[in-house]
């Protein structure tokens, strides 16, 4: 492959070797094999990228990218199609929670105008919206966002700490 800058960003940053590797989520060693110029996976320098908060493409030595491997050149795209993806899916996520509670809402102020419930049912209505928001994130980071990572491998998390 091409000549890597990865130790040259890290040192931009006053970064060890060990704060990439737990801000990437890669293996010191990694890192290490890296900097000395041996070859990587493309999942793993997207996380090097994003910890250094640098396109994929600034990794490597030279600003002329039509030399890089075609994975690489189109990396930094697939990982924005992966992020926006995810986001769409994430903001789905809260919107159907939000239309779930507005029809909550409103088929309780129905029920309760007709007398078939009692006004202290908007204790629940209330309930909804104070609990569900923390049971949504809990959904959302226990169940759906492992999935979403799953099929985003390149994405992360609005939640996750910059990789």
């Amino acid at each position: 492959m091409n000549e890597m800058r990865i130790a040259a960003l890290r040192r931009e940053r006053g970064w060890t070797q060990e704060r990439l590797a737990e801000a990437s989520g890669v293996a010191v060693r990694t890192v290490q094999r890296l900097e000395g110029g041996k070859d990587a996976s493309l999942e793993t320098l997207s996380a090097l990228a994003r910890a250094l908060g640098v396109p994929v493409r600034d990794l490597f030595a030279g600003a002329e990218t039509s030399g890089l491997d075609p994975a690489v050149r189109g990396l930094d795209e697939r990982t924005a199609a992966d992020q926006a993806a995810r986001d769409r899916a994430v903001a789905g996520f809260w919107s159907l929670y939000s239309a779930i509670g507005v029809g909550f809402g409103i088929a309780t102020t129905l029920l309760v105008v007709l007398r078939v419930w009692s006004p202290l049912v908007f204790i629940a209505v209330g309930g909804y919206w104070a609990v569900g928001r923390y049971a949504g994130r809990f959904l959302l980071d226990a169940v759906v966002g492992p999935r979403l990572d799953r099929r985003y491998p390149l994405a992360r998390s609005a939640t996750a700490p910059a990789r």
